[in-house]
């Protein structure tokens, strides 16, 4: 019987272009809906394909307690998810989404 060899995926080694930077946290977020331990796991990518010791200088936090937050598991204040969004050179937008009208 032959065995299946796996290697882990890591998505931090396949964002290497600020295009695919900014095309992946897009995609994150749309996908998110509610759920911010996604969005803080996808900031968690992005940060260690960019260095967590240059994003914990630019933000002002540890790193050991980015790793964390950005961990998907953490619990992060959305201060800190703005500082790293900020850290990160992206842009958090808004648009309108189709509701369904009120009866």
């Amino acid at each position: 019987m032959t065995k299946t060899i796996t290697t882990p995926y890591d998505t931090a080694e396949y964002l290497k272009t600020e295009e695919h930077i900014a095309l992946y946290f897009a995609a994150c977020m749309e996908e998110a809906g509610d759920d911010a331990a996604f969005i803080a796991h996808a900031l968690g990518d992005i940060a260690r394909a960019r260095g967590m010791t240059q994003l914990a200088k630019d933000t002002g936090l540890g790193r050991e307690s980015l790793y964390k937050a950005l961990s998907g598991e953490g619990n992060p204040s959305f201060a800190t998810i703005l500082k790293v969004i900020k850290a990160l050179g992206l842009k958090l937008t808004a648009a309108s989404v189709e509701r369904a009208p009120a009866v």
